[in-house]
């Protein structure tokens, strides 16, 4: 089983030349479309001939928040976003936000939902597919564990299985289903992004359920020698 590969790893050098590297060894490339990945010209990514996942911009943004102004800015990101992955066929993972305070939950929530019903307006448009990520050991943020699924509706889950470890909760996880998968690891404390058998996750219920849902997957990992790394221990499985 050979997963497809996040340019996160490459996020210290320019796109281009990440799409390079990568093209040359995956059919699958997920750009992080933010900082040095920015994508900005969609039609530079038509000379390759892989299949694109776009993970939307996240750093700044809230699609929870109740602060109206920075709810709706959050959107209209995830919606240029849209816009941009749709040119190339690509489907989106998207943040789903967060709240500052446990008391603001429930108003926090019905942002939420406006910003979800504005976020699938704009992917009809646009025939475009978009996921929810769930979210690591971090309050106060949405989607961390299996029960918190109901949120996002019948919207599909890009399940992050080093979050879900955190959370200590990636078995209930692999149980329901999924759309896409981030695969990396870690000591089930900090995010550290590491390599396939370099943490505490079993790895073969994680494969298992990826057959089991027919999900596409990457590499979600910290540096480009933890891919070829965990491309190694995944090759057998």
């Amino acid at each position: 089983m050979q997963p497809g590969i996040s340019t996160y790893c490459l996020i210290g050098r320019p796109l281009e030349e990440a799409l390079d590297i990568l093209s040359g060894i995956t059919d699958i490339i997920e750009i992080m479309d933010e900082g040095p990945h920015f994508i900005k010209d969609p039609t530079a990514l038509e000379s390759y001939s892989q299949d694109y996942i776009i993970h939307a911009p996240y750093h700044g943004m809230n699609i929870a928040s109740l602060f109206e102004a920075i709810r709706k800015a959050s959107v209209e990101v995830m919606t240029d976003c849209f816009a941009t992955a749709s040119e190339i066929g690509a489907p989106v993972v998207v943040h789903p936000g967060y709240y500052a305070w446990e008391q603001e939950k429930e108003r926090s929530d019905r942002q939420f939902k406006k910003s979800l019903q504005e976020l699938r307006d704009a992917a009809s448009d646009l025939s475009l597919t978009f996921w929810f990520e769930n979210m690591g050991d971090m309050n106060f943020f949405n989607l961390r564990t299996p029960g918190d699924i109901v949120l996002i509706e019948n919207t599909g889950l890009a399940l992050d299985t080093g979050h879900a470890n955190l959370n200590h909760c990636l078995p209930g996880f692999l149980e329901g289903n999924f759309s896409h998968m981030h695969l990396h690891d870690n000591n089930g404390r900090k995010d550290t992004h590491s390599p396939v058998g370099e943490g505490t996750i079993d790895f073969f219920p994680v494969i298992a359920a990826l057959r089991r849902t027919g999900a596409t997957a990457v590499l979600e990992v910290k540096d480009f020698e933890g891919v070829l790394r965990s491309r190694k221990i995944l090759d057998p499985v």
